[in-house]
């Protein structure tokens, strides 16, 4: 595996449209300050040229700072920034045959949204698992039903793989989730669309002690 548990601990996910005109950039540089320890650049809509500048962007501001860049889905991007990881969802390239291209020393992780899915081989390939959603949220309109605490604790007895918790995350509701048995936490829009993003983030990392 090339990241550690640590590494796992606080991801943020960026979400253009709950950024409300600011740059992601600097978004994901306050959060950084605040303790989050991973950024998952993900850009449904932007254009391929668009994608690979914010990524480029992203990682010179997060190097600095020792926090990992992951991209999401686009495997090309990840490659042409020399990205630190990819987190690839269930219908994306299968995670074997990523890591082949990406090489050695990076990471990849797996999104999970039914507990099923962990027993298959794309679990076991993966360095860690995006298990979720947790609770009911809007960043995603092709969100999958909750899984809810109890299926969060399921996935965790299926598998020794750490586990990022992810979906309707805040500081108020997250405590339940590591305790049962998340090893880190992604978040979309309690942390991108807070008016002070590194405040958000401070009280995440809080609950980690």
């Amino acid at each position: 595996m090339a990241i550690d548990v640590a590494s796992l601990r606080l991801c943020l996910v960026t979400d253009r449209g709950l950024a409300g005109g600011r740059s992601l950039v600097e978004i994901a540089a306050a959060a950084a300050r605040g303790g989050a320890t991973m950024v998952q650049l993900r850009e449904k809509e932007a254009t391929t040229r668009a994608f690979l500048d914010e990524a480029r962007a992203l990682k010179a501001a997060l190097a600095p700072l020792g926090v990992a860049l992951a991209i999401n889905d686009r495997l090309d991007v990840a490659l042409a920034v020399d990205a630190d990881g990819l987190h690839v969802g269930q219908s994306d390239m299968p995670v074997a045959e990523a890591r082949r291209l990406m090489g050695p020393g990076k990471f990849i992780g797996l999104s999970i949204d039914a507990v099923e899915q962990i027993l298959r081989p794309d679990a076991d390939a993966a360095d860690y698992l995006g298990v979720g959603p947790i609770y009911r949220q809007q960043t995603k309109a092709d969100a999958a039903a909750p899984l809810g605490v109890e299926g969060l604790r399921r996935a965790r007895s299926l598998t020794r793989k750490p586990i990022v918790a992810i979906g309707g995350l805040t500081p108020e509701n997250s405590a339940p989730a590591l305790a049962a048995g998340a090893d880190g936490l992604a978040v979309v829009s309690a942390i991108v669309a807070a008016a002070d993003p590194e405040a958000a983030a401070r009280r995440f990392a809080a609950l980690f002690g």
